[in-house]
């Protein structure tokens, strides 16, 4: 059970909250004064309350509404004061910092979504091809505080940070789970030496005997959420979680901890700290990179949030599908444009869904324009694939090829945005938002 506080102008009672959980309301009741003295209509008005869960953090701040309530005799329902501050901006919470924020704000320029900034100090910034959204940047363990405080709407951030600060919260959704930046993965660093040297996989380390009950295997990480999770799927029974701030590779050195687990990247701060990380089954507790997510009930309720993810997905799904593509225009001779067709479709480059073939029309002697069975073929191509794609097309008889990158690859609609509607159970999209008024 977390212990919530309440800082008010007046002296309040709080029911208390589950661990995690984002107080959405707050059961009062006087905490001074005789029935007498509170008199048998009472107003009572919560002028600012700011919620603080286990982790130290204000995870609510409203304006809340006056409530005319009778102390004596209300039910505890009927003492529930909600807030009265009724947002209709949708807000997207982005990294503030380092090198995801940096990521961040270019993936959304490369969408065309380019955040406005006015001043560098400023937390708060604008797109301006949504109106009626407001950018927040927050630290990314903040972002997720907030979306669960139902402060922001929508969250950018790294897939280890929304797990460790989600908890595994139904409220919160995941709409896109690859925007292919901030690439680590979690795992587990040991030493190389002394009792650790012939420990390699996480076999070996839930077979060492040191450890038991009395002395459990000390582990320092930021990611408290996830070991628990990760120990309990391995195994792994007798461990004692310690916290730090930063530079846990030096906790085993120092004899803090006996062992680390953290992000990844390269491993070379794991070796140059004469640290090694556990190889084969379960070595890897999880990969991570960017994600995009969303509180539920903003996507049902609040007005326009549904609608920006749609574009969201929209343009991250394009450009991300498009990454690494080229579209390809060849010249070549044939019998027919399905002669053509077949020809590029043989020997494998069909494209997407099939070569785009066009008649070539040339000016012969006199100016006269004429058809010499010269057809313009055009396909996307992977860029792994584009040089042996060129040698086939010079195969059978192509020429002036020309390439060039492709920004963006538009589906009928966005796979992910198809996936969100099923998340969210909406059969018909328009006919949704025309009765909730969204």
């Amino acid at each position: 059970m977390a212990r919530v506080a309440v800082h008010t102008e007046t002296a309040l009672r709080v029911a208390p909250c589950n661990r995690g959980s984002a107080p959405k309301k707050a059961v009062i009741a006087a905490a001074s004064g005789s029935k007498s003295s509170v008199g048998s209509r009472t107003s009572m008005f919560l002028s600012r309350a700011r919620f603080t869960d286990a982790r130290g953090s204000k995870t609510r701040s409203s304006i809340a509404a006056v409530a005319s309530v009778d102390v004596r005799t209300a039910s505890a329902e009927e003492l529930t004061v909600a807030s009265a501050e009724v947002r209709t901006v949708t807000r997207l919470a982005v990294p503030s910092k380092g090198r995801m924020a940096e990521d961040t704000l270019d993936l959304l320029k490369q969408c065309q979504l380019n955040v406005k900034k006015t001043n560098p100090r400023q937390y708060i910034a604008k797109i301006s091809q949504f109106e009626n959204m407001e950018v927040w940047f927050q630290r990314a363990s903040d972002v997720v505080r907030r979306l669960r405080a139902e402060d922001v709407d929508i969250g950018i951030l790294g897939k280890d940070m929304f797990t460790e600060y989600g908890e595994g919260d139904d409220e919160l959704l995941v709409l896109h789970d690859e925007l292919d930046f901030g690439h680590c993965h979690l795992a587990l660093g040991v030493p190389n030496s002394g009792k650790w040297e012939n420990i390699h996989t996480v076999e070996d380390l839930k077979n060492m005997t040191e450890y038991s009950a009395e002395r459990p295997l000390r582990v320092v990480t930021g990611y408290h959420y996830i070991a628990k999770e990760y120990f309990k799927k391995i195994g792994l029974d007798y461990y004692e979680l310690l916290a730090a701030d930063g530079a846990l590779e030096a906790a085993p050195q120092m004899d803090y901890a006996d062992i680390i687990l953290d992000l990844v990247s390269t491993g070379t701060t794991l070796r140059e700290n004469n640290l090694k990380q556990l190889s084969g089954k379960h070595a890897r507790i999880m990969e991570s990179e960017g994600v995009l997510v969303a509180r539920r009930k903003a996507l049902l309720e609040q007005p326009g949030a549904l609608s920006i993810c749609r574009e969201l997905l929209e343009r991250l799904d394009a450009h991300l599908i498009a990454m690494g593509s080229f579209t390809v225009v060849v010249n070549m001779h044939g019998d027919s444009m399905e002669d053509v067709a077949k020809k590029m479709i043989d020997v494998g480059l069909g494209g997407l869904q099939g070569p785009t073939v066009s008649a070539i029309y040339t000016q012969a002697a006199g100016g006269k324009v004429q058809d010499g069975k010269l057809y313009g073929v055009t396909i996307c191509v992977a860029q792994s694939a584009l040089f042996s794609s060129v040698k086939k097309i010079r195969e059978i008889g192509g020429s002036g090829i020309l390439v060039s990158p492709l920004i963006y690859i538009f589906d009928e609609q966005s796979p992910r945005w198809k996936a969100l509607l099923e998340k969210l159970g909406i059969e018909d999209y328009d006919a949704f938002c025309k009765t909730h008024n969204l």
